[in-house]
């Protein structure tokens, strides 16, 4: 799943045009990152795009697949497929570069609608760990 520093500087140079585009190595693949906000993934030089309810339907028309990994096995149980919320891109978008950037304005739209919608984690205190783990020790 590695992807060559020539990929990814093409990818860069491809969405150029929206601005403030990074791309970061992570898990073997890449994050694709308008200013602070992922909304893509490469994948073995596939680029993909973060996909909702909203914008979902343009890569189903277009027969595109959504990101799939392998989790690894644990202790017995066999890995399982995880799908994600990205999708790869068609081919033809990069013949069509402005369409190519309004898809990705779209994925930014997407990843900013995601990023809305999480729930933040509440941590617990250190004195109700504490407790829970004293009650636990006592049964």
């Amino acid at each position: 799943m590695a992807v060559s520093g020539e990929y990814k500087a093409f990818v860069k140079e491809v969405l150029e045009p929206l601005g403030d585009i990074r791309i970061r190595n992570m898990f073997g693949g890449a994050g694709v990152y308008y200013r602070d906000l992922m909304f893509g993934l490469i994948a073995s030089e596939t680029l993909h795009f973060k996909a909702d309810d909203i914008n979902k339907g343009a890569f189903e028309e277009e027969g595109m697949t959504q990101f799939l990994y392998e989790a690894p096995p644990k202790e017995g149980k066999e890995g399982r497929r995880i799908s994600m919320s990205y999708w790869e891109i068609p081919d033809r978008l990069y013949d069509e570069p402005d369409e190519l950037i309004e898809w990705a304005k779209a994925a930014i739209e997407a990843a900013t609608r995601n990023k809305k919608v999480k729930p933040k984690r509440k941590t617990p205190s250190k004195k109700k760990t504490s407790a829970k783990r004293k009650a636990a020790k006592t049964k």
